[in-house]
């Protein structure tokens, strides 16, 4: 089925990412939660009422053609700046250009293309034409604003949020790009099922400039249909030929999903790094979202491990932290410390099994009321009626602890944590069985005092 590249016409050979940039708002595809109906921005287009942001999110989600979509869309002026090839100098001209009476009733949009990369004073050289509205600055970044862009820019401009963009996204936009002829590749007459469509948006992991490209190459090895007229079907076999490159595809949403994430949650919880680190890495790449998997770490160092190694979730929510500030690919090195350290850990289910027993005890005992001795006490009247009477400031008494009951009256002496013999809640369980003996201890001597005093 393939062949070597063909010769594409000359208006061909202009990126397809390039050709199949949407030029109007309708077209744009992603990103709902900033440009759909009754968002801020849409509004702002619509009553050409353009403001000075910054759109921050990872490659291939739009940033540029939104920008340039915002241009077309409203009575401005569009002038492109990188930050990677320009300085002050550049930036003054750009200036001054903004204020030539040639462009009278036209606002300038200037867009700054990695707008973190401009140093300090080349980001102040923006902010008096801002605020005097003589330019309107859209910067657009991959890095977090709040550490790359100076304060006073950031306060005179709105941070928007734009997402990676879903299969969902990428799937549309490349069934557009197979469908249209002039701008896509709708004249070599390629046909795609949904599982092929499905899988190289996978590949391209929210990235829709990554989706065209692969495409792009994909159907320039594609042959032609013009010998017989008839279309040329492109499978999943075939974009692993193409790329070279096997796809280890998984509905995310549908069964096999819930196998891989079973199968990693069951590794830690046996204690097999090894196998961890396999379904770690089956699932990334397959496309799984990373912070998806870092959840279930967080989620598994307190049910799994708990106070066995009390330090094992605040290594999963690190590893999660790192993971947002690094990003793909760089970020998986932490989620693969996070599970190996997990996996060897000493286990401990006592939290859950804890907090799932208590669960059952407040849905079956309702709202039972506080003891007095343990309720705030903010009013004279409180205190008159013995809100706060005898309780027992734990710091008063050695080792900050003394015998006194804390559950409602009514439920007598309920235990619902029970530490194991691993780890720290060895420990754990040591200083409660101490404790639990010293109040059994006054139990019986308040009992015994009781009744000495019914006897006399």
């Amino acid at each position: 089925m393939f062949k070597s590249p063909t010769t594409q016409t000359a208006a061909a050979s202009t990126p397809l990412a390039e050709r199949m940039r949407p030029v109007k708002l309708a077209e744009f595809i992603g990103q709902s939660h900033i440009v759909g109906d009754g968002t801020i921005l849409r509004h702002a287009i619509e009553s050409d009422q353009i403001f000075s942001a910054i759109l921050w999110g990872p490659p291939g989600v739009g940033k540029t053609t939104l920008a340039r979509i915002i241009a077309a869309e409203t009575r401005s002026r569009f002038v492109h700046f990188s930050a990677v090839l320009s300085g002050v100098k550049e930036i003054r001209a750009v200036i001054e250009d903004a204020g030539n009476p040639a462009h009278a009733g036209h606002r300038t949009i200037l867009f700054v293309d990695e707008i973190h990369r401009f140093n300090k004073s080349q980001q102040d050289a923006f902010l008096p034409h801002v605020e005097s509205g003589l330019i309107t600055l859209i910067g657009a970044t991959t890095e977090n604003p709040s550490f790359e862009v100076i304060p006073a820019l950031l306060s005179r401009c709105q941070v928007l949020v734009l997402n990676r963009l879903t299969d969902i996204d990428l799937s549309q936009l490349i069934q557009r790009a197979l469908t249209t002829p002039e701008k896509g590749l709708g004249h070599l007459n390629l046909e795609m099922p949904d599982d092929a469509i499905h899988a190289l948006a996978g590949l391209a992991d929210g990235d829709a400039r990554t989706a065209y490209n692969l495409l792009e190459t994909i159907g320039m090895m594609a042959s032609d249909a013009g010998s017989d007229g008839k279309p040329v079907r492109i499978t999943i076999q075939d974009i692993e030929t193409a790329l070279q490159k096997k796809l280890l595809l998984y509905d995310k949403s549908g069964e096999e999903h819930y196998n891989l994430i079973s199968a990693f949650h069951k590794s830690l919880r046996g204690s097999d790094p090894d196998a961890a680190l396999y379904w770690l890495e089956r699932m990334l790449c397959a496309g799984e979202d990373p912070l998806y998997i870092a959840r279930r770490m967080v989620r598994f160092a307190s049910e799994d491990v708990g106070n066995a190694d009390p330090q094992a979730l605040e290594i999963a929510m690190n590893a999660t932290e790192a993971f947002r500030f690094l990003g793909y690919p760089e970020g998986n090195l932490s989620l693969a410390q996070a599970a190996i350290y997990l996996a060897t850990a000493p286990k401990s289910n006592s939290i859950y099994m804890a907090y799932g027993r208590v669960q059952k005890l407040v849905k079956d005992s309702g709202s039972a009321p506080v003891p007095f001795h343990i309720r705030n006490a903010p009013t004279r009247l409180m205190k008159d009626m013995g809100y706060g009477r005898d309780y027992r400031y734990a710091h008063d008494y050695p080792d900050a602890w003394t015998p006194q009951e804390y559950l409602p009256e009514n439920m007598g002496h309920h235990r619902f944590y029970f530490p194991s013999d691993r780890g720290y809640e060895k420990i754990v369980k040591e200083r409660l069985e101490r404790w639990i003996a010293l109040k059994k201890t006054r139990r019986e001597q308040m009992k015994s005092s009781i009744n000495d005093q019914e006897r006399t």
